[in-house]
């Protein structure tokens, strides 16, 4: 179903509701599982969230057999890897999920350090359960959280490789092309001598044509303030949904000019602008969204 210009003007062109009280429509794209954390940053400032996921990411069955099989016995072939990269929080649920299939730890109790490397907040995800799941002996498991929390801050808190091998599980990406993030990682990984193996962990699928209705419907309300983005396949999302329904970028934010795009760090604002979506508001804390909200925050303090 397409939705014409006047619908827009109807719905994002009328009287943004912080110059009536100052409460902010804020929406967002993440999917399901990181949308409860944001929508919470959000209520914290008084502003109202407007849900309109444009990827869903979730294991499946294959994704999960592709994990058990660096982690399956009789001899996983998980130990004959040195260090094991997540890029994601879905990345550590999904492997988590894999390894509670299992009847013992994968990882030889013995052995050099092993390392487990995860972004920001995502590492609260390593805990004692999941270290315990993936190897008897807790000594032997080194946790690294890279200062910089983006993929390439990851590779350069690994250093130098010469040789070894880091499992990377990362999303398989339906109905979009591939943002270039991951094979980024990985390209990078390999020029620091990694041998870097890829592993679909789960999906990250579009959520179809309607997804971005949410967006251009607002029966009656006032303008959205502002959109947060979260990964640049929440970009794609949604600009290939407003084109399913007969819109572009272009012509929603002429109409609706005040509206703030938000990304949740460089690498979201980055992959935003290749795909011709200028941000005005880049967050600088992108280790835990209430960094992007923030921005939001000093953004409106300066202009109010």
């Amino acid at each position: 179903m397409k939705l014409s210009n006047t619908i827009i003007n109807q719905t994002l062109n009328s009287p943004s509701r912080s110059h009536i009280n100052n409460h902010r429509l804020i929406a967002f794209t993440t999917p399901e599982n990181y949308a409860l954390r944001l929508s919470r940053h959000i209520h914290l400032k008084g502003w109202t969230p407007l849900w309109c996921p444009t990827i869903a990411v979730e294991p499946t069955t294959d994704t999960k057999s592709s994990l058990l099989h660096y982690l399956s016995p009789p001899t996983p072939l998980i130990n004959q890897f040195s260090a094991l990269a997540f890029t994601s929080r879905s990345g550590i649920s999904a492997f988590s999920d894999a390894l509670s299939e299992l009847n013992s730890a994968p990882l030889s109790p013995s052995g050099e350090v092993f390392t487990v490397c995860a972004l920001g907040n995502d590492a609260e995800l390593i805990d004692t359960s999941f270290v315990g799941k993936i190897c008897n002996n807790s000594e032997r498991i080194k946790l690294l959280v890279p200062e910089l929390p983006t993929p390439s801050g990851l590779v350069e808190s690994l250093g130098y490789g010469r040789g070894r091998t880091v499992l990377c599980p990362v999303p398989l990406v339906v109905g979009l092309e591939e943002p270039p993030v991951v094979p980024n990682f990985l390209r990078d990984l390999d020029s620091k001598g990694w041998v870097a193996v890829r592993v679909n962990a789960y999906e990250t699928r579009w959520m179809g044509a309607e997804c971005a209705a949410a967006l251009v419907r607002r029966d009656g309300g006032g303008g959205v303030d502002a959109i947060v983005f979260t990964s640049t396949g929440e970009v794609e999302g949604m600009l290939k949904s407003l084109r399913a329904m007969g819109l572009n970028w272009e012509e929603v934010m002429r109409v609706n000019p005040a509206m703030v795009v938000a990304a949740h760090g460089p690498v979201t604002a980055a992959g935003a602008k290749s795909l011709g979506v200028d941000v005005n508001v880049v967050s600088s804390r992108f280790g835990s969204f209430d960094g992007v909200v923030e921005a939001l925050a000093l953004l409106w303090n300066k202009v109010g």
